[in-house]
């Protein structure tokens, strides 16, 4: 028996990095999994390697009409929703000065908004599936620590932390079974990482990273995806409005 047995998913940004990771790490331990992405190609290819338990939709997450008929697809065709994981996101590197309007507003409006519509719109659906239901939302290590080139991208990963708390007290006020935690890693191999390693390579990009973690070394996507199976299953049923960090020891410094 897996631990998300018969369980039904969702995962946003499924089509490569920790999405991909994620959705293959649930659907190894029993879920179905819908695969989203607003690249359909790279969504297939997740659930063509996951097979028969998963499906894959074209998703704009910035899009409030697209997530209302994403969910619904994904209970009509899988026949519920326990776990929403909104891991969707894109990153920037520029100080407050230096960010413009337009990119301050997309970088919120996918790393942020996106958050808001995905656990507005899932939580009817989880309250009609049986069971209990987990919303697990992919903030950051910049969500809790600020950096001064990160100006966009800290503000809306902490918007993602306060967002998780607020939807879990809702949550627990109704009494509907549904839990939301944040997942805040550090540096993970992912190609989120891929603009440094245009100015450094990859070798020197990945050395230049360990050296700012304690325990030495950057994370996997598989490290991230085993954090989120703990969230998303009924081993953390006593978890929420909390965060797990997985950072390598950098927020005990």
């Amino acid at each position: 028996m897996g631990r998300v047995n018969k369980k039904i998913a969702l995962v946003t940004g499924g089509g490569s990095g920790l999405g991909r990771a994620i959705s293959l790490k649930l659907a190894d331990q029993g879920a179905k999994v819908a695969v989203t992405d607003i690249n359909q190609g790279s969504a297939r290819e997740t659930a063509e390697m996951i097979g028969e338990n998963a499906i894959f939709l074209q998703q704009d997450v910035t899009s409030e009409e697209r997530w209302q008929s994403a969910l619904e697809e994904t209970v009509n065709q899988l026949g519920g929703l326990n776990i929403l994981v909104n891991n969707a996101g894109i990153g920037d590197g520029s100080d407050v000065e230096s960010t413009d309007f337009e990119t301050w507003k997309k970088v919120h409006a996918i790393d942020l908004d996106s958050v808001f519509l995905g656990c507005k719109y899932a939580i009817s659906h989880m309250e009609k599936t049986e069971g209990n239901g987990s919303i697990v939302n992919i903030s950051s290590i910049a969500g809790i620590i600020a950096g001064h080139n990160m100006a966009a991208y800290n503000s809306a990963k902490a918007g993602v932390r306060h967002l998780s708390k607020s939807v879990a007290l809702h949550c627990a006020k109704k009494k509907n079974g549904i839990r939301c935690n944040s997942v805040h890693p550090t540096f993970v191999k992912t190609p989120i990482l891929d603009n440094m390693f245009s100015r450094f390579g990859q070798e020197e990009g990945y050395a230049k990273l360990a050296r700012q973690i304690p325990i030495g070394f950057i994370g996997e996507p598989e490290d991230i995806a085993n954090g989120v199976l703990y969230l998303a299953s009924d081993e953390s049923r006593f978890m929420t409005g909390a965060e797990l960090v997985l950072d390598g020891g950098i927020s005990a410094m």
